[in-house]
């Protein structure tokens, strides 16, 4: 099958062309540290490595070997560490309280009739009529850019989603530095209910997602429900991967399943090929989710093929000689499209890591460049000056990550902006988990 995906994937680009034209409290005698060991051989992405001391996760974006050496500072007693961990535990705690979540618990399914399809509701369109007997939804919905309408949180699959994301993430990395048992056996329960069990799971497609009342079924541009963050959730199967508590080979196998029928259908459906073919945040995101789940797969050709192609089809054509990226800046919320759309270039130069590619060192024909582009944002950023554009609701720290990632990649600049950064509300967690994640949140 990964023949055919990446034979697919060539008509696939070929298609976006032409479209294109026109997260520990100090070590307790009661926790048992985690047990993993550095494999004798290095881990390869995508791969089941043995447990034996800090294990390094074969993860697809997050720099494995850094993790490993995270935890065995950590183990040696660093105290900004420990400080950090306390700050994941702190959140990973709470997810321990919720969950599992399932596709199945919607009141309605999705147009399809199948309860085991994904469905969400697009967020920034509003109804324009009463709702009335006749007309329930309150039809036609027009669109206000920006502005999240809260329906969308009822009904649909959208916010249990957002919680798997952020749980396993979040308790993958609990265990792994903290070795505690209840982080992994919660994070094995949670994707073990929404992607492995037959009754519960859901189906690899996203057929229905943001969808328009009265309008549409579902849009090629739902796959960014996905797209934004489940590259995360890859990286929190290679965690437990490493050994973890409650994560069993069958699990593994259920997930290695949907993971290739996900991709799948991806590069091959109508909805995915549209949506490659974005040529704003979205078709940035995609091309990192595809070349993760990829890479995750085992197919690092398919992977690297993805992103080297991503140099003349990303950064190019969304970022200028200066820096910005005036697709998001036309945005009401220009700040955090700015640096959402950076997080999928710099999560994408993170997989291109893994396969030999190096996206930083890219420069445009215009002198295009993922540094400018960070750099950019550094005099807001830092609270040095004013953000020039529109922006419905500032959050300075929504460009923490990005700015650490631009730092660790040699960019003078914003390794001298890292001090000025503000703390996200769950804390800087970069020590822990070095690749960036969407920090603020676009609902009111």
């Amino acid at each position: 099958m990964r023949s055919r995906t990446r034979r697919r994937l060539g008509a696939l680009l070929a298609s976006s062309a032409a479209l294109a034209a026109v997260l520990v409290p100090t070590a307790s005698s009661s926790a048992a540290p985690a047990t993993p060991a550095t494999p004798a051989t290095p881990a390869t992405p995508g791969t089941y490595a043995a447990p034996a001391g800090p294990a390094r996760p074969a993860t697809v974006v997050i720099d494995g070997a850094r993790m490993s050496r995270a935890k065995a500072r950590l183990d040696a007693g660093d105290r900004e560490l420990r400080r950090t961990v306390r700050q994941l535990t702190a959140t990973a705690d709470s997810w321990l309280k919720q969950g599992p979540w399932t596709v199945t618990d919607k009141p309605k399914p999705a147009p399809s009739g199948d309860p085991h399809d994904y469905l969400s509701q697009a967020p920034y369109w509003w109804p324009s009529q009463p709702k009335t007997e006749e007309n329930p939804w309150g039809c036609p919905y027009v669109q206000r850019d920006g502005e999240r309408n809260p329906e969308v949180d009822t009904g649909t699959d959208r916010p249990d989603i957002g919680k798997v994301f952020n749980s396993t993430t979040s308790l993958s990395l609990a265990w792994y530095y903290t070795g505690q048992k209840k982080y992994a056996r919660h994070a094995a329960d949670i994707l073990r209910t929404w992607f492995v069990d037959p009754a519960t799971r859901m189906n690899p497609n996203l057929n229905h997602g943001q969808f328009i009342p009265c309008k549409y079924d579902g849009r090629a541009i739902g796959i960014i429900d996905f797209s934004q963050q489940y590259t995360s959730v890859l990286d929190a199967l290679a965690i437990l991967e490493t050994g973890a508590p409650g994560w069993t080979r069958a699990d593994r196998a259920g997930m290695r399943a949907w993971n290739e029928d996900f991709l799948d259908w991806l590069v091959n459906s109508p909805f995915g090929k549209e949506e490659s073919a974005a040529r704003n945040n979205h078709g940035t995101f995609m091309d990192m989710q595809v070349a993760g789940l990829a890479l995750a797969t085992g197919d690092k050709a398919l992977a690297r093929q993805v992103v080297e192609d991503a140099r003349a089809k990303r950064i190019d054509t969304q970022i200028e000689g200066d820096g910005t990226q005036p697709q998001e800046l036309a945005r009401t919320r220009s700040y955090h499209y700015s640096t959402f759309s950076l997080v999928a270039h710099t999560r994408l130069a993170d997989i291109g890591r893994h396969v030999g590619v190096n996206l930083w060192d890219h420069r445009g024909p215009d002198g295009q460049s993922l540094f400018k582009a960070v750099e950019y944002l550094l005099p807001a950023a830092t609270a040095s000056a004013p953000w020039p554009h529109p922006e419905l609701k500032f959050d300075r720290y929504a460009a923490s990550d990005i700015v650490h990632a631009a730092a660790d990649a040699g960019s003078g600049k914003a390794k001298a902006a890292v001090p000025g950064l503000e703390e996200p509300p769950l804390g800087d967690l970069w020590a822990l988990r070095p690749a960036a994640e969407q920090l603020d949140s676009i609902a009111p």
